[in-house]
């Protein structure tokens, strides 16, 4: 069965409802990011490793929900992050999914986000496109849920294995946040729409 689209229809269902951190602006921002990354990755690491436990075509009912859990822990992060760097305002689905798929899918989100000198600028994609940059993003996580489908047959070792890997893919999503984010970051308006941007901190 091909599971890129249902795992791209994850990847939106996942940013559905944008997070909104409770954090305010730090005076040392990078610092408070490192120590918030950590306690993320944990997060993600056990629940990943708890989802992967149980065996067999069990095991394999619950690839999915491990996926979207662990994407919704580093969505909190991502919007934790920005919080410390004085963003004020709301996520953009763009930069979720910039920051979230940036290391392991970098070809398919990287015209979301553009570095230009020291602002970082940030496309606004319509509906449509969004769905496409998910569906590829889906596309290129097939290969993940093959792997983790067979880690579901080794007791224990496959649990650790997957809580590790969470646990190192959530401190990549907060590295390219931190970066994206120490950065004045300027929202682009819809190609369609007023030619204007929208600075935002």
């Amino acid at each position: 069965m091909d599971a890129a689209g249902p795992l791209g229809q994850a990847v939106l269902d996942a940013l559905g409802e944008l997070p909104r951190s409770a954090l305010t602006p730090s005076a040392q921002p990078h610092q408070d990011s490192v120590r918030t990354a950590r306690s993320a990755a944990t997060k993600a690491a056990i629940a990943a490793g708890t989802l992967a436990l149980p065996m067999g075509p069990l095991g394999w009912l619950t690839v999915l929900p491990e996926m979207v859990t662990v994407w919704r822990i580093q969505a909190r992060l991502v919007a934790d992050i920005a919080a410390l760097h004085g963003r004020t305002q709301g996520l953009t689905k763009e930069e979720l999914l910039y920051c979230m798929f940036r290391h392991s899918a970098g070809q398919l989100v990287r015209d979301l986000v553009v570095r230009v000198g020291e602002r970082s600028l940030v496309r606004t994609a319509t509906l449509h496109a969004l769905r496409l940059v998910a569906q590829r993003i889906g596309a290129s996580l097939a290969r993940a849920v093959a792997g983790k489908s067979l880690a579901r047959w080794l007791p224990v070792a496959g649990a650790v294995g997957i809580g590790a890997y969470a646990f190192w893919d959530t401190r990549q999503v907060a590295a390219t946040a931190t970066e994206l984010f120490a950065t004045e970051v300027v929202v682009e308006a819809l190609p369609d729409a007023a030619r204007t941007t929208q600075r935002v901190r």
